[in-house]
């Protein structure tokens, strides 16, 4: 059960995106994030890319939701969406090499 006072979800995603892959992923990374921004409970998102140091993520996206349930339905919209046009993220990243690693976060006390 979600309430006002639950925590928010953050869904964090890092990418290994290939140099010739990068404008066709950052592409569709903007398109589905307007998307995102459009929908009930979203409350901010960041699209980072990696300029220095050892990590081997070098694009991460963040983004910040008011609860499960808010995130739970977006993403139901994002399906939604990328198979009407026609668009497959699983194909997308076989063919472009880009490996992914998804999940959902929430801040704990320090």
């Amino acid at each position: 059960m979600t309430t006002d006072t639950a925590p928010h979800i953050f869904r964090v995603d890092k990418f290994v995106v290939p140099g010739a892959a990068r404008q066709e992923f950052l592409g569709k990374v903007r398109s589905t994030h307007q998307l995102l921004k459009a929908q009930p409970g979203f409350v901010r998102d960041a699209v980072l890319e990696q300029t220095s140091g050892p990590g081997r993520f070098n694009f991460v996206t963040v983004v910040e939701w008011q609860s499960q349930s808010a995130m739970d339905a977006a993403k139901a919209v994002v399906m939604a969406a990328h198979a009407k046009g026609g668009f497959n993220p699983q194909e997308l990243f076989a063919r472009l090499g880009i490996e992914a690693d998804i999940a959902n976060y929430e801040v704990i006390d320090a």
